[in-house]
């Protein structure tokens, strides 16, 4: 039983301050990628809606690997229901203008026909666009371009400005104010990783897939039909070793360090410098087209996959590393979150409130540093909770030990309820605690997870993955039409739309080098 200690140390010095207010008024953004599919279900071979705006330049409405892989993004704020009534508006007004397609309702895509079937995401004739185009592509030749077209929802989260001050004086630290915030950040990274296997266990929503996506490939996954492969007792595919990673990482020695931000720093910096053999074989530039956007481990910093990530806000042409190194950690962004095929919106407030008291959780929670071995058990613990995570007796690695999954969980549902308490402490709905005992019950009873549930539904209508996830799409879809945008919310959208286009043309009329030469520009930018 590990050591609660400084936890609720911590935790009993905020909540007897004046100021344990502060510890409620966390900043909270979303970011929910949906697939727009023809009515077959089959990816839309169209560009992004001219209507909608540019992508490259607009703030809440872009595209992320695919012209056919929209991105829905809403500022911070302070309050869960406003960034999901935002989401909400978004996706109103994207459907409105949507024609003869819709958004696909889960994280795994379906229909694929070959990977020369997605198209990758244009943003216009600037170097900035054109940068962005190359690194799909470079995507495209490293992981398979099928891989990219995996859907997600990113949970963003910060802590208010006028909190670091009151923790760091309840703590008697002596850093710089923006040292200890970093350090913080990076305890709380930390800390979301080696517990980070309770996400999809709770929220996943992808425990099959269709058979179209694997393009042919060999699997060993199940056959639950004559389209459908999945794993019995899986909680997110998506998550597993059929989703994105970073699978070269053993050969190349990429393994991005968490210790403090200086390492996690330098370890990126490393990889985007330090050339890698297998990635040279598709060559830089062929038939003078760019197919990457270099030949090293990493191209730029967002290719390393994370469960979640140290954030800065980017100025200009700025490298994240560089942000980071200049200005510290501004919020974290988890991204290990499926998108809930039984919401219209893929993502609904019970699951963010949880996520917002666990991320406190692993922030007051101490968090020695990550060694080698407890790595290795952290990577174990993602893989296997998102193939087996609903198995009876499932025991993952902790310490070195073997330890059952649902007694682990239900050790970290017990710790948090006390921080649940602080956040619904003026609150009468206590809508914390009431989804922490929600997310208990799908520990005590793994056939409430939205994994067992989608499963269930297929067997029951002897549905096949495709047609599960267009029924669900269709369900979506009918929602959305039934919902109306304000003239006001109307006018917003489009302003930001036509706003979007002309930041764009600006951009393109104002570049006045080369593209290469505005790659070097922007990869000789060096660490102080």
């Amino acid at each position: 039983m590990p050591d609660y200690h400084i936890l609720r140390k911590r935790l009993n010095s905020v909540s007897a301050s004046s100021e344990s207010r502060l510890l409620t008024e966390n900043n909270i953004g979303l970011e929910k990628e949906s697939l727009r599919v023809n009515v077959t279900g089959g990816i839309a071979q169209t560009p992004h809606p001219d209507v909608l705006g540019a992508p490259l330049t607009h703030p809440y409405i872009t595209t992320d690997y695919s012209e056919a892989l929209s991105e829905f993004i809403t500022p911070p704020f302070s309050r869960i229901t406003e960034a999901l009534e935002f989401l909400q508006n978004t996706q109103k007004f994207v459907y409105k203008n949507l024609k003869d397609e819709i958004l696909w309702a889960t994280s795994m895509p379906c229909v694929v026909a070959g990977e020369s079937s997605i198209p990758l995401a244009c943003y216009g004739d600037s170097n900035a666009g054109t940068m962005k185009n190359v690194y799909r592509r470079g995507l495209g030749h490293r992981y398979g371009r099928a891989m990219q077209l995996i859907a997600g929802v990113h949970f963003n989260f910060s802590l208010t400005e006028s909190f670091w001050p009151v923790l760091q004086e309840l703590e008697g630290d002596k850093q710089s104010l923006q040292d200890f915030i970093n350090t913080r950040y990076f305890d709380l990274i930390r800390n979301s990783q080696r517990l980070g296997w309770l996400v999809p266990y709770l929220f996943g929503a992808s425990p099959a897939v269709c058979k179209s996506f694997l393009l042919g490939g060999s699997t060993t996954l199940a056959e639950f039909d004559e389209s459908t492969y999945f794993e019995p007792y899986a909680t997110s595919l998506r998550m597993g070793d059929i989703g994105y990673q970073n699978n070269k990482e053993n050969e190349s020695g990429i393994k991005a360090c968490y210790k403090n931000i200086d390492s996690y720093i330098s370890s990126l910096d490393w990889a985007i410098n330090t050339p890698y053999e297998g990635y040279e074989k598709f060559g830089l530039l062929k038939n003078g087209k760019y197919q990457q956007l270099n030949t090293n481990i990493l191209q730029i910093e967002n290719e390393y996959y994370s469960t979640i990530r140290p954030k800065q806000i980017l100025q200009g042409n700025e490298k994240p590393t560089m942000a980071l190194s200049k200005r510290g950690v501004k919020y974290v962004e988890l991204r290990s979150l499926d998108v809930n095929a039984y919401d219209p919106l893929g993502v609904n407030e019970s699951q963010l409130h949880f996520l917002e008291a666990f991320l406190l959780f692993c922030l007051l929670h101490d968090s020695p540093v990550i060694e080698l071995p407890e790595r290795q058990e952290v990577d174990h613990n993602e893989m296997l909770t998102a193939h087996h995570g609903r198995k009876p007796g499932l025991k993952l690695s902790r310490n070195r030990k073997n330890q059952v999954l649902k007694s682990w969980a239900m050790e970290i549902m017990e710790e948090m309820a006390g921080i649940c308490e602080l956040l619904d402490a003026n609150d009468p709905d206590k809508p914390y605690t009431a989804s922490l005992i929600k997310q208990t019950e799908r520990v005590i009873h793994p056939d409430m997870t939205p994994s067992a549930r989608m499963l269930d539904d297929m067997r029951q209508d002897s549905e096949s993955f495709h047609r599960f996830a267009s029924r669900m799409s269709r369900q979506h879809f009918h929602y959305y039409k039934n919902l109306h945008l304000s003239a006001e919310q109307e006018a917003f959208y489009q302003n930001e739309a036509q706003q979007s286009k002309l930041k764009q043309e600006a951009i393109e009329r104002a570049d006045n080098i080369s593209f290469e030469e505005y790659l070097e520009a922007y990869f000789s930018q060096k660490l102080e």
